[in-house]
């Protein structure tokens, strides 16, 4: 039961970071659309998907609440502060989304907050990625950092490169489903955006080297992991030839394949830790009796229902965007 509940996890967070991490990306390079027709039709193609990919994020903090209540309070205490922002950063653009189609006069406005909020939540969610890999001061179970214990240097610079990770995603699902004025936008931006990415890799990886990070030991130990990376060098060479040969759904897949990579990687170098390396599955996990009560009711209906709504939106939905329509 524990194994499935970890699998579920993994994959709700996997989910929600490409799901959500493409019309995240979307709203990155919002501010760079050459129009207002390029800006609504950027918008048409998260139209019918953007809100339902948030469903992965409150699916993983619903797991991590009834199944690894530890995990949950711990980093709660630890990043109650940045996650409240992202909140805060989630609601505006969602109002902003809105709003922004009825406006006139305040619409400049609202696209700032569209955007705005974007960059926000994925500023933020890189952060927390980044406190994690560093390593949170937790001591005998407890958060002891105080409510800036999550900054530093090299959590900002993984709060950046998730941003651009993001708009990379983003660049990807443009040019599957935009016609011509922000497709061709998309073709050209992308090898740059991968070439930042791969550029913030190497930073954060010698910055890591640096710092003595104790999960760069894990690649000592455990050789295997070197395949994750080769996996999405592999992506990289993809993406770059399905650019150059302007194949429109490669590059959106070629990128969903780069955060698969990374985030196996960071998955197995932390196992069998939730928290690394201070809490491991085990010692996170709610008593038997919680997890088989979760296990009939989410585990066997929630969590199956919701991915199978998620296929029949993305095949309900399918094709590009038809330019003459308004994304309401």
């Amino acid at each position: 039961m524990l194994t499935f509940w970890t699998f579920a996890l993994g994959l709700a967070i996997l989910l929600y970071v490409v799901l959500d991490g493409f019309d995240l990306g979307v709203g990155i390079l919002f501010p760079f659309a050459p129009s207002e027709t390029a800006r609504r039709n950027m918008l048409s193609a998260i139209s019918p998907v953007w809100d339902g990919n948030e469903t992965w994020l409150i699916v993983a903090a619903s797991v991590l609440f009834g199944i690894f209540p530890l995990v949950y309070s711990t980093l709660l205490s630890a990043l109650y502060l940045p996650l409240i922002v992202m909140l805060m950063a989630l609601i505006l653009r969602g109002v902003a989304f809105e709003f922004r189609y009825k406006a006139t006069r305040s619409r400049i406005l609202w696209d700032v907050g569209f955007a705005g909020g974007s960059i926000v939540a994925s500023f933020i969610q890189g952060v927390a990625v980044g406190a994690l890999v560093e390593g949170l001061p937790i001591q005998k179970g407890q958060y002891v950092g105080g409510a800036f214990g999550w900054a530093s240097p090299f959590a900002l610079l993984c709060g950046v490169g998730l941003c651009l990770g993001y708009a990379l995603l983003g660049a990807g699902w443009l040019t599957y489903k935009t016609a011509e004025d922000i497709q061709d936008m998309a073709f050209r931006i992308l090898p740059r955006l991968l070439f930042a990415v791969l550029a913030f890799l190497a930073v954060a990886f010698v910055w890591a080297l640096v710092l003595d990070l104790r999960v760069m030991h894990r690649w000592l130990e455990e050789p295997f992991l070197v395949v994750f990376p080769l996996i999405g060098i592999a992506a990289c060479r993809f993406l770059l030839t399905a650019v150059r040969k302007r194949r429109q759904l490669v590059p959106f897949l070629c990128g969903a394949a780069i955060f698969a990579a990374a985030f196996a990687t960071l998955a197995v170098s932390f196992y069998p830790y939730m928290i690394p390396f201070t809490i491991t599955i085990a010692e996170a996990a709610a008593p038997a009796s919680s997890l088989a009560f979760m296990f009939w009711g989410n585990g066997l209906f929630i969590l199956p229902l919701t991915l199978i709504y998620t296929l029949v939106v993305y095949f309900v939905f399918k094709g590009k965007v038809d330019t003459h329509q308004e994304y309401h």
